[in-house]
């Protein structure tokens, strides 16, 4: 069991709670929660009320509405989606997987990767391992320093470091449970930065894209900015799939 997360306060507001979901865990109907804060600020983002940790900005749950959901549901709901935000920030993560794998559920986790201890921690603690793990990619890894957050110009070595070992230490599980995710974000994404990460994907990766939603980005100049045609994304994802053939646009 992870030791360095404090005692939680069941009350507090933790995040935004999806109670039903059918595309969030593949082949699982659902419950996904959104926890609260973020290590990044990536400038596309548009989860900002989560990535800010402001409760009173959304509808947040707190952890016992969360787990009271779940033993509701458990007739009917067959996975549990622990997502962000960055859960790896939060005291709750453990709690969570133990009390929602004691009710009988599947758990997935989406991450970015680079709180990289704890990941590595979660997934080789059987009791908090998760039974299927998404990694979000978010460009190469030598331009992470365009993406924000807790990464200082100096510490931009470590943010590359981690989600190359991130990569690794993920793609060591079995091909059914994980997969990587990349948002086609025009100035963060390109053809260069595609070749650039299949380099570090596994030939058996499933690898998912999403398009760029230029709405309510943290970076309001990101709002601006206009997404990839059809043409141009297929063509991404052509070059992706020369090298990772389940390569596919979500």
């Amino acid at each position: 069991m992870i030791d360095d997360f404090p005692a939680v306060d069941e009350e507090k507001k933790i995040g935004a709670l999806i109670k039903t979901s059918l595309v969030d865990f593949p082949g699982r109907v659902a419950a996904a929660l959104f926890l609260q804060g973020c290590n990044m600020r990536c400038p596309y983002c548009y989860n900002t009320e989560l990535v800010t940790g402001k409760p009173e900005d959304y509808e947040a749950v707190s952890f016992k509405q969360v787990i009271e959901h779940l033993k509701k549901r458990a007739s009917v709901l067959t996975g549990f989606v622990i997502s962000g935000g960055e859960p790896l920030l939060s005291p709750y993560l453990p709690r969570l997987i133990t009390e929602s794998r004691g009710l009988g559920y599947k758990i997935k986790l989406d991450t970015n990767g680079l709180m990289f201890d704890r990941l590595e921690r979660i997934i080789t603690d059987p009791e908090l391992c998760p039974d299927y793990i998404a990694l979000d990619v978010k460009t190469s890894p030598d331009r992470y320093a365009d993406l924000g957050g807790a990464h200082s110009p100096a510490g931009q070595m470590s943010a590359q470091n981690k989600i190359k070992k991130a990569v690794e230490l993920v793609s060591s599980l079995p091909s059914e449970k994980r997969e990587f995710r990349t948002v086609l974000v025009p100035p963060l994404v390109s053809r260069p930065d595609i070749d650039s990460i299949t380099k570090l994907l596994p030939q058996d990766a499933s690898w998912y894209f999403a398009q760029f939603r230029n709405e309510n980005c943290l970076d309001p100049s990101y709002n601006d900015i206009t997404p990839y045609t059809e043409e141009q994304v297929e063509e991404l994802i052509r070059a992706a799939k020369e090298k990772i053939p389940n390569s596919v646009l979500r």
